[in-house]
């Protein structure tokens, strides 16, 4: 709840730029604090931010602490809402009866942060008092974070804090109808009718207090630290820091970085995508049970960004042979229904060797490939992905990756795969590829694609959400 509120402030105030969400307000993080910034099991996937409870002065050798010079502005007052609906009916009818059920589920978040104020820390202050300074390797934090070769340190400087108190807000609302009429019939008619209806609802409203001097967002600075304990500081944003790394092979710094070295290119593109097919036609090759209830359930997790991010937390949890964690305790029992479903449907499905490669692919590692995609969009791409879910539209969408991929760059409109890429299906698979750099355009009878040739990976994480959808609403 209160990650979800501090992600939505993110995404809208500085997509695409330094601030970091605090996801637990249990993390205590000042200026100089330290955090480990993990990489990720897909090299594509944004890193993952550990705040730890000690700061630049605790792994520093000697004496005297660095005293950090400080400003403080006011920042901006931030108030926002974000809900959504949900509503299904089924109607069955059959010789002597007939069901019919329905079913809402809305949910509101409300985080009302308030006027919030910016702390930064004088870098070129900083840069002077580290000067000569070097690091306890000894320290128990630098021992186990070394070993690992996947971990970075950084440290605060900027956060976004609270002024006064304020307060995040859910509310969640749950219902469901079910009636039904049965009919035991003679040869002429009827003898004994029996008719029951019956509800469920279910309400929930969470209010989580804030106080004041709460951190909701930060940036780091990246160390690059010598086997010696001499570092230095990552200044420049596109600049990673590391561990120096002695071997009789090599010797350089060991960088974790978020996104692959190479532009997003279409040939780059397709190359990546070829590397990952195997987990594709994995899911394409369940059975077709399955792979509707996989849909089914992602589709559901879907409407809900607390439940994108605990679907894919457990499933890292799953891959490093790990239980996995409890969830948002604001999810509801749905939510946590759907999640778990996913969850059972994974472990019964176990592996499949590839008939291309002869290789063994888990349907765990498919499936995490496909929610890490999903974990990467924002709230917006989700709920536009998530009503796309038939299998015509994903087909649809299927072709613009391949046309995109193959270099042709554009499509017929009256291709039989295109027919559902019509009035409102359109306009929202624009805004979606829009959205990751992918532009539409009709022209005349035939719909044109073009990547933005700007450095990212965001068209790999569309075409990995599509392609993995997509191959499991075939023949569904």
């Amino acid at each position: 709840m209160f990650a979800t509120a501090t992600r939505n402030f993110v995404e809208e105030v500085d997509h695409g730029g330094l601030l970091i969400p605090v996801c637990s307000l249990n993390d205590t993080i000042a200026l100089l604090t330290v955090v480990v910034k993990r990489k990720r099991f897909w090299l594509w996937q944004k890193p993952k931010y550990l705040p730890t409870d000690f700061t630049l002065n605790d792994l520093l050798a000697g004496d005297p602490p660095i005293e950090p010079v400080t400003t403080e502005t006011d920042f901006i007052t931030y108030n926002g809402t974000y809900g959504d609906n949900i509503q299904g009916t089924m109607d069955a009818n059959f010789v002597h009866s007939n069901v019919n059920l329905e079913g809402k589920d809305s949910s509101k978040l409300q985080s009302s942060f308030g006027s919030l104020k910016k702390e930064e820390m004088n870098v070129q202050r900083l840069l002077q008092d580290s000067k000569g300074r070097v690091l306890d390797m000894t320290h128990c934090l630098i021992q186990q974070t070394k070993e690992k070769h996947k971990q970075v340190f950084g440290i605060v400087k900027e956060r976004i804090v609270t002024t006064k108190p304020c307060s995040v807000i859910e509310e969640v609302q749950q219902g469901g109808q079910c009636g039904g009429a049965l009919s035991l019939c003679g040869p002429k008619n009827p003898k004994v009718s029996l008719k029951e209806n019956g509800s469920l609802s279910k309400d929930s409203n969470v209010t989580m207090e804030i106080p004041t001097h709460t951190t909701i967002a930060y940036a780091l600075i990246e160390l690059e630290i010598k086997h010696d304990g001499c570092f230095e500081l990552c200044l420049m944003s596109d600049t990673t820091g590391g561990f120096e790394v002695d071997s009789p092979v090599t010797k350089g710094v060991l960088g974790v970085s978020g996104a692959l070295a190479h532009t997003s290119e279409n040939s780059c593109l397709r190359q990546d995508l070829e590397q990952l097919n195997d987990h594709f036609q994995l899911l394409s090759s369940l059975p077709g049970a399955t792979r509707s209830s996989l849909l089914q359930q992602l589709t559901e997790v879907m409407q809900h960004r607390a439940a994108v991010s605990t679907l894919q937390n457990a499933l890292d949890q799953i891959c490093l042979d790990k239980s996995p964690a409890p969830g948002d305790v604001s999810m509801t029992e749905s939510q946590k229904q759907n999640i778990q479903a996913i969850l059972d449907l994974v472990q019964q499905s176990g592996q499949v060797e590839s008939a291309q490669t002869g290789q063994t692919t888990s349907v765990l590692t498919a499936l995490h490939l496909i929610s890490s995609a999903l974990d990467e969009m924002t709230n917006d791409c989700l709920a536009v992905l998530g009503t796309c879910c038939s299998h015509t539209v994903l087909q649809a969408m299927e072709l613009l990756v391949q046309c995109i991929t193959s270099g042709k760059g554009e499509l017929p409109l009256s291709s039989a795969g295109l027919a559902a890429l019509t009035g409102d299906a359109y306009e929202k698979t624009v805004h979606l590829f829009g959205s990751f750099s992918v532009f539409l355009k009709k022209d005349g009878d035939t719909v044109k694609t073009e990547l933005n040739q700007e450095p990212g990976n965001l068209p790999l994480v569309l075409c990995i959400a599509v392609r993995g959808l997509a191959s499991l609403a075939l023949c569904v």
